[in-house]
């Protein structure tokens, strides 16, 4: 038998729970009433599952030899719409049936009515036999004990990685971490003490696991043929969705998940890669400083489209390795272009949807000390990697404006290049997204001349 060794700070592998799995395997299994005559217009998606137009007594008589009987029938009310009736507890249960491809009575759509029919089966029987349980799933899970809590530990002396051994022939020897799940994988990871420990909430999408999977937050059983829970995008957390929903906001991003650099959300790429800001600002600030400062037209001024298109490809390809020095690219506005770029492309503005109003209402004040008081307060509204980041790209163009002699640039200036770059009107109307562009220009040109104050 398989034992496991730990020291008492180590992480301990969850008992997952199988009572949900066992229910699954006792649900109803679908049985497929056929019609035994032809049937005219019957939909070219439909079997001979597909009775006509008949009545619900006759579907309910049809239906009550056994549980898990199903047909389909068109309904005598409206018809062109078709209607699944399954037998479960011991009655016939209707429900509207489309179709637009795939069959569906829900959300979840299905490549055939047999599939939709046994994950009913087992969603119907589950829910009815355990209704309870699943009500409080969520309360006691095991994600409050061995879950992201384990990062905010004291770091612990270091250790070997506990190893899985087959004792039986003694021969085998798998290391734990190849056998960790998303969960167990984030509660082995070492945090770097010199990197802000930023939130950012999970990137839930409804998924689809193949095999018997247990949920990362409450440890039981994900039940169901398709679409059985939902899955972070951003670190690979599997969970029920209504788990989801009280899962804290401390999302863990793992770089097998974050493909790119450009186009990813700020927060994600910093905390995939474990650093302040991202790197591509780092690095175009870094080059643009070293050789830059006194180009003239700086950030105004553009690159060759082409070859700012080849540095976005470098960072999402090679990330901070990523070559932007002199030797390959001369042209110091290929790099600000590509900075630009990064700015633009963000899914989150770095000053954010939510932040925007706030910024727009400051720069209506006039009143010099009443507007950088109200800077200070929209500020605070930016997530931790939003403000950092605005923060060193501010003391950045506070520094090109130093040498405003060369470069001709002003704050006034690369307030109206960087105004629409860091933030976009949510939503608004063409109209006052365009009044807007004044007041966009005057954040950005308060922010680099109050940098010191504002930060």
């Amino acid at each position: 038998m398989a034992q496991h060794v730990f020291d008492n700070d180590e992480y301990r592998p969850p008992v997952w729970k199988s009572y949900l799995y066992q229910l699954q395997q006792e649900a109803p299994h679908p049985r497929r009433i056929t019609c035994t005559s032809e049937v005219e217009n019957r939909p070219k998606y439909y079997g001979r599952e597909f009775h006509g137009m008949i009545s619900r007594e006759e579907a309910d008589q049809l239906l009550s030899i056994a549980e898990g009987s199903y047909l389909i029938r068109e309904s005598q009310r409206q018809p062109g719409t078709y209607t699944l009736a399954l037998r479960f507890g011991n009655q016939t249960k209707n429900f509207r049936l489309y179709h637009d491809g795939k069959h569906f009575v829900g959300e979840k759509r299905f490549e055939s009515i047999h599939d939709l029919v046994t994950d009913g089966l087992i969603t119907l029987y589950i829910e009815t036999k355990a209704a309870e349980y699943i009500s409080k799933m969520t309360i006691n899970p095991i994600y409050e004990h061995v879950g992201y809590t384990t990062l905010n530990r004291e770091p612990a002396p270091k250790r070997h990685m506990p190893v899985l051994k087959d004792l039986p022939d003694g021969k085998e020897e798998v290391a734990l971490e190849e056998r960790l799940t998303s969960l167990v994988r984030r509660a082995t990871l070492k945090e770097n003490d010199r990197t802000p420990k930023y939130e950012k909430v999970h990137n839930f999408k409804v998924h689809t696991f193949r095999g018997p999977h247990w949920c990362e937050y409450c440890a039981n059983f994900m039940w169901g043929l398709i679409a059985q829970g939902v899955k972070c995008a951003d670190c690979g957390l599997n969970v029920h969705k209504q788990c989801s929903k009280v899962v804290p906001d401390d999302c863990k991003p793992d770089l097998k998940h974050v493909k790119k650099v450009y186009s990813c959300d700020l927060t994600t790429l910093v905390k995939a890669h474990n650093t302040k800001r991202p790197m591509v600002v780092d690095m175009c600030i870094r080059e643009i400083e070293s050789r830059g400062l006194k180009s003239e037209g700086l950030y105004r001024v553009s690159g060759f489209s082409d070859l700012i298109e080849d540095v976005k490809l470098a960072f999402d390809r090679d990330g901070e390795k990523a070559d932007i020095s002199v030797n390959v690219y001369e042209d110091i506005n290929i790099i600000t272009g590509a900075l630009k770029l990064y700015f633009r492309d963000l899914p989150i503005p770095v000053i954010t949807y939510d932040a925007y109003p706030r910024f727009i209402e400051a720069a209506k004040l006039t009143d010099t000390d009443e507007r950088l008081e109200a800077l200070h307060e929209a500020l605070k509204l930016l997530p931790p990697a939003h403000c950092e980041t605005l923060r060193y790209l501010m003391a950045h163009l506070k520094r090109v404006t130093q040498h405003e002699k060369d470069n001709l640039m002003n704050a006034e200036n690369l307030g109206i290049v960087f105004g629409p770059t860091l933030m976009r009107a949510p939503d608004l109307d063409a109209m006052t997204a365009l009044n807007d562009i004044r007041y966009q220009r005057q954040v950005v040109e308060s922010l680099i001349k109050n940098e010191d104050i504002l930060f």
